[in-house]
């Protein structure tokens, strides 16, 4: 049976060689290091790729993605990321990328039974019922989803507000975090039209105290 897999080093190879042709030394500087000025928070999605939908190189976007995009704060791994992100590499954006047509956010609005993502997915519940006087009324179930996905991902960049990490930042720079959601069908990113830019833009429960620093 032929290696399916080998196409991708290939691919590879051929990649390398257009990099080369254009610039011998890309490599060289890509080695150099990062300084990123933006954190995705994107879906795991293979159709939704941050360098490419926003037509960035590579070094330019620092990624992290899972399913359906979530910021929840017992994920040691996101929150491994957003710490790194945010005090190492001082990003300056903070993106969280929904997408419609969004494979689990259309599982957590039915009963389906899918197993351990049962217990990711719960968090997209959470934000179905929180909506749910608004996404009933929409009869039309691709649209009730949309509408939820725009939910989903407004409430999970709220969550990164929340964190005790952007907060901390939030005292000493600007931070902004901003809500967009990305269009298969088109190809295109509506931005929500939503950005926290300090802790004034979350209640104050949810504030922590960090002195400004000057």
């Amino acid at each position: 049976m032929e290696k399916i897999y080998n196409k991708l080093i290939e691919g590879n190879a051929k990649w390398v060689e257009e990099k080369m042709k254009l610039n011998p030394d890309y490599f060289v500087n890509l080695a150099k290091g990062q300084s990123p000025e933006f954190l995705w928070i994107g879906c795991s999605d293979s159709r939704v790729p941050a360098n490419e939908i926003t037509g960035t190189k590579s070094g330019e976007i620092f990624v992290h993605r899972n399913v359906a995009n979530m910021v929840v704060h017992t994920d040691l791994n996101f929150l491994s990321v957003l710490q790194y992100a945010v005090q190492v590499l001082k990003v300056k954006h903070i993106i969280v990328c929904g997408h419609y047509g969004c494979g689990g956010v259309l599982t957590a609005m039915s009963d389906t039974n899918a197993g351990l993502v049962n217990n990711w997915l719960r968090n997209i519940k959470d934000v179905y019922d929180k909506y749910a006087d608004e996404l009933n009324k929409i009869e039309d179930k691709t649209d009730r989803a949309n509408k939820l996905v725009e939910y989903n991902t407004f409430e999970q960049a709220a969550n990164l507000a929340k964190t005790s990490i952007v907060q901390e930042a939030w005292a000493e720079r600007d931070l902004h975090i901003h809500a967009w959601v990305y269009g298969m069908g088109t190809g295109k990113i509506k931005e929500l039209g939503i950005t926290f830019k300090g802790p004034e833009d979350i209640k104050s429960i949810y504030h922590y105290n960090f002195p400004v620093k000057v």
